[in-house]
């Protein structure tokens, strides 16, 4: 480790003073302008990990769903994973360290961690389309290589592409080819295999308006478009020709208002979905005939998977346990349609029963398995990919013949609302039960808890933003004006306890 070529080049990557920054489930977000010493201080933690680790690391420089003037970075491990939790808090006091403290602070870390110095490392580096995106990625690969460090940049990706090419790489190509061409293949060949058996209708195109965000996705998608020659047609909006990224448009979007996304007209009983700006997030959504908003998030997106794969189980005969992992933001509907309605529970052995049973069963029963091993080539792909996600939504919902509103009615969500509230200090507010209890500050989960005690079939929770100071508010009643009272009600709470700033919170729309 070159200490003195190190301080040199930190110094040209200067910390702002006073600034203070957490590395969470979304790795570093804020303004642009305040991550250029950020980023060359995470590249020189990728190169640590990627010696501690032998292996490929990846670092994405992305922002995702946040407005077009923040970016943010993350690191991705070895098997497109999220980074360790132990090397997020090495991530912190790396990019919070003054600049007379760096070199101590990296060596510390290489102490703690048990890194070879002497090892290779390779990193590589994804962005996303924001302006500030290119030259902050400069900044990530003048870290790398100030370390000794060999890199491949592979430019503008979806953060799910980044993860992707991790895996790939560090299981020696088995998992598919490090390349853009491979993941399109890889993605198009099991769709293509998946809907081949998919009754036809009309000319045989299903077609499917997607909202890009103004981000990357639009140009991800443009360009595998070529590979899906079979039974899907997409029109693309919100391209980035005009709009700005994630500006009244996008997955967030659409999802916290609960309103199509501007810059995409609809007709009733149009299947659409949208992107968020990192394409890692997707939500469907619809008029119906009387101009009504029909939104399907993850839980309805879940429903239909976990029950599709349902159905091909018991067709092939096994009696393998399906799961589906939900957070607190889940609908209580959805909750109780997994629980009483289909049983599920998580088994990851049941992904090796699958890829065996395709290999060796036969007649329907092979065909049954071969879906199933092609819907977890698509669904596998990477942990939050809309592309896949969005693949395998339209295969199954092309082989079981369903409309969008079919899909929809597999339950019925309760009315739901959530919202927003600046903070000072997002710190204040901690949580437990996974997020659905407030801790701190006193009294507002007592407050919360009365709140709720007002409304039928209602419930409510709060949790600080990972990358901002907000502190989101999740409410849900057995009507829209009950869920939104109660979501305006828990945020005057939150104001009141936890520090908000700026106006206070205006009854919702």
């Amino acid at each position: 480790m070159d200490l003195e070529a190190i301080t040199k080049h930190s110094a040209l990557h200067a910390k702002p003073n006073g600034l203070i920054l957490q590395y969470g489930t979304a790795g570093f977000r804020t303004k642009a302008v305040h991550l250029d010493h950020v980023m060359f201080r995470m590249g020189l933690l990728a190169v640590l990990r990627s010696k501690q680790t032998q292996s490929t690391i990846g670092v994405m420089v992305t922002a995702s769903h946040n407005p077009e003037e923040d970016n943010g970075v993350k690191l991705v491990d070895p098997l497109g994973e999220m980074l360790a939790p132990s090397w997020e808090e090495h991530a912190t006091c790396l990019a919070n360290a003054e600049e007379q403290d760096v070199q101590s602070v990296l060596l510390d870390i290489s102490k703690k961690a048990a890194v070879d110095l002497q090892r290779d490392a390779y990193v590589v580096i994804g962005r996303d389309t924001r302006p500030s995106s290119e030259k902050l990625a400069h900044s990530v690969i003048d870290g790398i290589t100030v370390l000794g460090g060999q890199f491949h940049d592979y430019g503008l990706l979806t953060t799910p592409q980044l993860h992707y090419m991790v895996y790939c790489r560090n299981t020696s190509g088995q998992y598919g080819k490090a390349t853009i061409d491979g993941y399109y293949q890889k993605l198009s060949a099991a769709f293509a295999e998946l809907t081949k058996q998919a009754p036809r209708s009309g000319d045989g195109f299903r077609s499917l308006k997607v909202d890009c965000a103004n981000g990357i996705g639009a140009l991800k998608l443009g360009e595998m478009e070529r590979y899906l020659s079979q039974g899907l047609s997409l029109q693309l909006f919100n391209v980035g020709t005009e709009g700005r990224l994630n500006h009244l448009c996008g997955a967030d979007f659409v999802k916290s208002y609960q309103k199509p996304p501007q810059g995409m007209e609809m007709k009733s009983n149009e299947r659409c979905c949208s992107f968020d700006g990192d394409a890692d997030r997707i939500v469907y959504y619809y008029y119906d005939a009387d101009g009504h908003f029909h939104l399907i998030d993850g839980d309805k997106i879940a429903a239909l998977i976990s029950s599709f794969l349902k159905e091909l189980l018991l067709e092939i005969g096994e009696n393998l346990n399906i799961g589906v992992v939900q957070t607190a933001y889940a609908n209580g509907s959805s909750t109780r349609f997994l629980e009483e309605v289909m049983k599920v529970l998580f088994s990851k052995a049941a992904e090796m029963k699958i890829k065996q049973l395709a290999k060796e069963s036969k007649d329907e029963k092979r065909k049954a398995a071969k879906m199933l091993e092609n819907i977890i080539d698509l669904f596998n792909q990477a942990a939050g990919d809309a592309i896949s996600d969005m693949l395998v939504i339209e295969a199954i919902l092309a082989l079981k013949g369903l409309t969008v509103q079919q899909w929809d009615a597999l339950y019925t969500d309760l009315p739901n609302r959530q919202l927003k509230v600046k903070v000072a200090d997002r710190q204040v507010i901690s949580t437990t039960d996974a997020e659905r209890q407030a801790v701190t500050p006193p009294g507002l989960q007592e407050a919360i808890n009365n709140l709720v005690k007002k409304y039928k079939l209602s419930r409510a929770f709060v949790r600080p933003s990972g990358t901002e100071d907000i502190v989101r508010v999740y409410a849900e009643a057995d009507s829209q004006e009950s869920a939104d009272s109660l979501a305006h009600e828990v945020s005057l709470a939150v104001f009141q306890l936890a520090g908000g700033v700026g106006e206070r919170p205006a009854p919702c729309f």
